[in-house]
């Protein structure tokens, strides 16, 4: 492929994620075998490994594959800060780095969630307008997904960060479920005006002030979630990674039990044979492969963390969605919004100095 065919150069950290690098060259085989013309690939890791399993698939020897040695893995369990000092030859560290020299328009990966965030900040840099970044996710609604954020990247907001995550969550639902105007809603104990924390009502107060910027419907409970209510349901990191994990933990839970139940006997065995493709069907709405990414918002460069576990068609689903937010220029929507936003709240910001 010539340099003037390729649009998009995306980087993908091969070596991180507990199903090692072969589920990650099989997601990029699917992504290229389902039509990914004008995308130039650069797997990061160790060449050694890379190599054969490239070879192992005629998609990838096509031009379209490029290997970048990198010596070193970071762990799952390893300390954020502490694992980007020690080992600045890893995949995950030369991925950020291409990105940040620009010979990567995106990044991917299914490494550590913290040294990618930790990483992420250090080299690339937040964009003007956004404090801090957020961590996007995509939960099934009982008519279609919605986007929960921020699922954990910063666990003390300030209300000018949730205002900055219902931004970066609006621009990531137009992106990822083709929503034109997203409805926003703030995640509280109840709908009425007075009920929430202070974060709550002080961001409540701003996100009044976006409902030229934002279709912005106000407080929400946890319960209407997932009634469609709104299109992007926006929160702290400290509240939306237990909403995420707790709902994890029992969507599991039920699961387990509905399984013992249909083991009970042989007639109810019978019928879970027979209710095959109806099970097949529920996991795939509750758990979407073709949604296999959480972006890492509010950075300068799109970076798409995966599932630390991610089989093939969730990679493939993730890479689906980090070009996307490069085709469709997300991180320019972003910046665009975030200025409309500051322009909008210096009057506020005016009213409330003359009043002090």
């Amino acid at each position: 492929m010539s340099s003037s065919e390729v649009q998009v150069r995306l980087a993908i950290d091969a070596m991180g994620g507990d199903n090692g690098p072969q589920e990650v060259v099989d997601g990029l085989a699917a992504a290229i075998d389902d039509s990914s013309s004008g995308v130039q690939y650069i797997l990061v890791g160790d060449e050694g490994e890379l190599a054969p399993l490239v070879k192992g698939h005629a998609s990838l020897s096509q031009g379209t594959v490029s290997i970048h040695h990198a010596s070193q893995v970071i762990g799952m369990d390893e300390k954020p800060v502490a694992s980007l000092k020690s080992k600045k030859d890893s995949s995950l560290v030369k991925a950020l780095e291409l990105v940040k020299e620009n010979e990567a328009d995106a990044m991917l990966s299914c490494g550590n969630t913290g040294s990618l965030m930790a990483g992420g900040i250090i080299k690339l840099r937040t964009l003007e307008g956004i404090d801090r970044p957020a961590l996007g996710t995509i939960w099934p609604g009982t008519k279609r997904y919605f986007v929960l954020l921020d699922a954990g990247a910063n666990p003390e907001a300030k209300s000018i960060h949730l205002l900055h995550n219902a931004i970066l969550g609006a621009n990531y639902a137009r992106v990822s479920l083709g929503i034109d105007q997203p409805r926003v809603g703030l995640l509280s104990i109840g709908t009425e005006e007075s009920k929430g924390n202070e974060l709550i009502q002080e961001s409540h107060h701003l996100l009044k002030q976006m409902r030229g910027l934002l279709d912005y419907q106000g407080l929400l409970e946890g319960f209407q979630m997932f009634e469609n209510q709104v299109d992007v349901v926006v929160c702290d990191g400290f509240v939306g990674n237990i909403v995420l994990k707790t709902c994890e933990s029992l969507c599991k839970m039920i699961g387990s039990f509905l399984d013992e139940e249909l083991r009970r006997n042989t007639l109810r065995k019978t019928g879970a044979l027979l209710s095959k493709g109806a099970f097949k069907g529920l996991k795939e709405r509750i758990n979407p492969e073709h949604l296999g990414g959480a972006p890492l918002l509010g950075l300068r460069k799109p970076v798409v963390k995966a599932h630390g576990s991610s089989n093939r068609y969730q990679i493939q689903g993730a890479i689906r969605i980090t070009l996307d937010a490069v085709r469709k220029d997300m991180i320019g929507r972003i910046l665009a919004d975030a200025r409309e936003a500051s322009e909008l709240l210096l009057p506020v910001e005016l009213a409330v100095g003359a009043n002090g």
